[in-house]
């Protein structure tokens, strides 16, 4: 082997000097792209925004193009006992749409309400929310929540639990107006009782509803759609299994982010099958991917994903191939750990973003 001079290893010095300091001029171009939209902490302190849609109509409370946004804890930051739905317009005014409270809700709630990241909008001004809920922010007291549907008031007017709903984790929706089907993952199906360990039983739902004129949203058939996800508490994250789900451009593909096994999986025919998928058909998985949480989709067919782990996005094609990562968020320690949950993609404006350590809803260009 030929051992390089001393020049060359001048070189080869001042030339690794270069690359690290083009490394860190692109990390800091990257980190002041990043707009801070708005706070997301209502005036009872809610803190740890999860979910995060933008709504389709404008009806009632509701503004269309305005974002809502739920909240998973408290002002005392306990998981799972978050109560409060903002509502933040894109120049950053902001204001409560909702707050629910766990002693009026017009139907069962098994252990009341902790809002997650299961949040939809649709085109008849409902808005339906997920509740994940403890009594002391911990796993140990997790119990299988509900599907809470409000008016476009904010008001709650009925809710939707068993059917398979154990842990609704995310959510959304294919919304034909007086027809919708909600796509559900659920987090809780033997994870409590396991103590830590994985279970491979995480589940995502489809919910069909009608909405007719004057009436609530009725349920009429449930279907499990995909099945076998791996899930488990986390003292950190409370439990980790299958997050953000979206429906790809062709209308009838799920993508799941797999967050345990560190994969994004599409199931197919999600809008007609009787039977479920199993864990699906793996797009894409490994590295850059670590931890995938909130998932949604780009106007071009893309797919957007979130790190929770590292705070990267992630930009995938359809046929799995990766086509970029940027930094999106470096609070915490480690930096972007356990921060990123629900996005939204924007055609013409970006990618929003709620982020946990800051407690902000946030634009990357």
């Amino acid at each position: 082997m030929q051992i390089p001079t001393t020049t060359a290893r001048i070189r080869i010095s001042r030339m690794l000097v270069l690359i690290s300091s083009i490394a860190l001029l692109l990390a800091s171009a990257q980190a002041t792209t990043i707009q801070t939209i708005a706070s997301t902490v209502p005036a009872n302190g809610d803190v740890n925004p999860y979910g995060l849609v933008v709504v389709p109509a404008t009806i009632g409370s509701l503004t269309s193009g305005n974002f809502l946004v739920s909240n998973f804890n408290n002002s005392a930051n306990l998981q799972g006992t978050g109560t409060t739905i903002m509502q933040i317009s894109p120049d950053g005014t902001a204001s409560q749409f909702a707050q629910i409270d766990a002693a009026t809700l017009p139907g069962s709630c098994p252990g009341g309400v902790g809002l997650t990241t299961a949040l939809v909008a649709l085109k008849t001004g409902y808005v339906v929310v997920g509740s994940l809920p403890t009594t002391d922010g911990t796993s140990a007291t997790a119990k299988a929540g509900c599907l809470i549907v409000l008016d476009s008031s904010g008001t709650v007017v009925e809710t939707f639990s068993g059917h398979g709903i154990n842990g609704p984790w995310d959510m959304t929706a294919s919304d034909n107006g007086s027809s919708v089907s909600l796509f559900v993952t659920n987090v809780l199906n033997g994870t409590v009782a396991k103590g830590g360990n994985v279970v491979n039983q995480g589940t995502v739902l489809r919910l069909n509803l009608t909405i007719s004129k004057g009436s609530i949203p009725a349920l009429t058939s449930t279907t499990t759609v995909g099945s076998g996800f791996s899930e488990r508490t986390d003292p950190a994250a409370l439990v980790i299994g299958p997050t953000g789900v979206h429906l790809a451009s062709d209308g009838a593909t799920l993508y799941v982010a797999d967050s345990l096994n560190n994969r994004i999986a599409s199931i197919s025919n999600a809008l007609k099958r009787t039977s479920s998928a199993g864990t699906g058909t793996t797009v894409i998985s490994g590295s850059p991917l670590n931890d995938p949480l909130g998932l949604t989709v780009a106007s071009s067919g893309n797919i957007i994903t979130v790190n929770g782990d590292d705070g990267f996005m992630i930009l995938t094609s359809p046929s799995g191939k990766l086509l970029g990562k940027s930094l999106i968020d470096s609070s915490g320690n480690p930096p972007g750990s356990g921060a990123l949950f629900g996005v939204t993609f924007v055609n013409g404006t970006g990618l929003y973003f709620v982020d946990d350590a800051t407690n902000t809803l946030n634009l990357f260009p």
